[in-house]
């Protein structure tokens, strides 16, 4: 079936003229929100039902004979019945559903690759508390679908119903994939050439889904690998742990006198690190680490690192210094990874720790992150303190201010003479940036200054000037 039958049969698409505007379904990271209340069971069928209507086609010189889709799943108790209802929609709609159970979700985007299959589907709200989940969908070969495609996947959710669907031996079929673990372990295996058997690392599995696979990848690397919070139950995932609470990682490396420890969130698509003292060492110091060890080896394509406008201005400072060209872009990996395919980049992130190889892989990938950054302590024989030294973070405030409506306060004339006197008084030693919120009626002012008082006062002023514009 051609796009222009599908849409002759869906209608036309979300937002669309005459259609009356709504809400749009998928965000930055798929489609998330707190299961069975706004994420259900139908509308996760619904969903599932509509990816298979658009993105049915099996690829030119493909193997499969009919469209697959891998599906893999984070922990949370909730992942159960939403890969239920997932796997029912791919079904009724022709398409077979590789499971392949609790996985990371860079394992999801690699296997979809790996097993030629149409797209894959990944239930998890990532580093979001036990209650939400979430689905993320992979077109062909494991890379995030375009705008464009998630609009058409969304407009086909409200007339799916109304599609004639197969029967007989044409309905889709189900299927697990034993090896599935194996082969991502293989994968992240074959990334690193450097034994790792002098480096001993804390592992904080935040109860995710890298709680088993994580340690040992590690370990099957030579590292001596202490894991803490790896006993997933369906409830506990995030829970005071993972990539957004670090200080029981810090304690435990301290405690066991470890080089250094390694957070990952419910997905597993983030690390953030701390090193021997328990200080933190976050996604533009691993940036920073890897893009200078790269451009040391050749492998940094044109000089190129890719950061988000979020980063710090250390990062900026420090690759400037090295003699990389920093790119960024707007806030959230999928736009970093945008950035990746267009110049054909090497390496790229979020302070958060999404941290994007793309000759190992096509999403942030947690693990991968881990390896990557012990095989620099393990050949350099430095620390990571050491290695994290190149970097200087600058002191940075970030205040959050709700107003009306962003986009015309962060425009207003006021607003506007508020920054360029806060970057006046800054004399380029710092700087501001002014971002409405990508989902709530938020305006938010982050300034980098070098204390932490000017930072903060240079913040508070504007946000005061935020505020009153907004009221």
């Amino acid at each position: 079936m051609s796009d222009s039958d599908l849409q002759d049969r869906l209608g036309p698409p979300a937002g669309a003229p005459g259609t009356g505007a709504k809400s749009r379904l998928f965000g930055t990271d798929g489609v998330r929100g707190r299961a069975n209340a706004e994420l259900t069971a139908e509308l996760a069928l619904r969903l599932a039902a509509a990816t298979a209507e658009v993105l049915h086609t099996v690829e030119p010189g493909s193997a499969a004979t009919r469209p697959t889709a891998v599906v893999g799943r984070d922990p949370r108790a909730s992942g159960e019945f939403l890969e239920a209802a997932v796997c029912a929609g791919l079904a009724a709609h022709g398409v077979d559903a590789i499971r392949v159970g609790v996985i990371p979700t860079p394992a999801v985007a690699y296997l979809t690759g790996l097993y030629d299959a149409t797209f894959g589907v990944m239930i998890s709200a990532s580093h979001n508390p036990m209650p939400d989940n979430g689905i993320k969908i992979f077109g062909p070969g494991g890379h995030k679908l375009d705008d464009d495609v998630e609009n058409r996947i969304e407009a086909a959710m409200a007339a799916v119903e109304n599609v004639a669907r197969p029967t007989g031996a044409d309905i889709g079929r189900l299927h697990d994939a034993p090896d599935a673990a194996q082969r991502y372990l293989d994968h992240l295996a074959g990334q690193i050439t450097t034994d790792l058997s002098a480096v001993t690392v804390v592992v904080d599995c935040a109860h995710g889904a890298a709680s088993a696979l994580g340690p040992q990848a590690y370990r099957a690397a030579g590292a001596t690998v202490i894991p803490i919070h790896a006993d997933p139950d369906g409830l506990n995932i995030n829970d005071d742990c993972g990539s957004t609470h670090l200080g029981k990682l810090s304690a435990a490396v301290r405690a066991h006198g470890a080089d250094l420890g390694l957070a990952h969130d419910g997905d597993a698509d983030r690390c953030l690190a701390v090193d021997a003292a328990g200080d933190i060492v976050d996604g533009d110091m691993i940036m920073a680490i890897l893009a200078t060890a790269m451009a040391r080896r050749g492998s940094l394509t044109d000089g190129v690192l890719v950061a988000t406008v979020m980063s710090n201005l250390g990062l900026h400072l420090a690759m400037t210094k090295a003699g990389i060209d920093l790119h960024t872009t707007a806030v959230g990996d999928r736009y970093v990874l945008e950035e990746l395919r267009r110049g054909g980049y090497a390496l790229g992130g979020e302070q958060s720790g999404h941290i994007v190889v793309p000759a190992a892989g096509t999403t942030g990938d947690g693990i991968l992150t881990g390896l990557l950054l012990m095989e620099q302590i393990a050949a350099t024989r430095e620390s990571l303190a050491g290695l994290a030294s190149i970097m200087t973070v600058l002191p940075q405030e970030l205040i959050n201010v709700r107003v009306a409506d962003k986009h015309t306060v962060a425009r207003a004339e006021a607003v506007r003479d508020a920054v360029a006197c806060a970057e006046a008084e800054l004399a380029g030693q710092g700087r501001v940036l002014l971002r409405p919120s990508g989902t709530e009626q938020l305006v938010r002012v982050m300034v980098e200054a070098p204390t932490a008082e000017d930072a903060h006062g240079i913040a508070a002023r504007i946000a005061d000037v935020v505020a009153a514009a907004g009221s």
